[in-house]
């Protein structure tokens, strides 16, 4: 079965950090990328940042490069996602996805409604 668990949200003040984690089922984990979509009240889904199981290669959205970090440890099949520096524009539920249909690529990351979806953890960045 299928499963992506989310973890590690919670309520930081600007200027903090916060690190996500997404356990993945040995499944998806051996074939697919990976990665974070974030998604703000009254706002579209953002692909935030995604990684690459065969070469590792990663993508950022511009909104948080320099401030976000995407790493993968392969042996406990867990992605992270370390976020310094949040600001308030940060706060939005965090889902974490992969699947046949995910695209991770230096253009963006994308994924569709039949790939694999975590629950989502909420991050709300608030002095």
């Amino acid at each position: 079965q299928v499963q992506l668990v989310e973890s590690g949200g919670g309520l930081v003040q600007p200027g903090g950090s916060l690190r996500l984690s997404c356990a993945a089922s040995e499944f998806t984990w051996d074939y697919y990328a990976i990665g974070w979509f974030r998604q703000a009240p009254g706002k579209e889904r953002e692909g935030v940042s995604c990684i690459r199981r065969v070469d590792g290669i990663t993508y950022y959205a511009d909104s948080v490069k320099g401030r976000f970090t995407i790493s993968r440890d392969n042996i406990k099949n867990t992605m992270y996602l370390q976020m310094n520096s949040l600001k308030p524009e940060d706060t939005a539920v965090y889902y974490c996805a992969t699947g046949p249909g995910v695209v991770c690529a230096g253009y963006g990351y994308y994924a569709s409604g039949t790939d694999y979806w975590g629950q989502g953890t909420q991050v709300t960045v608030s002095s």
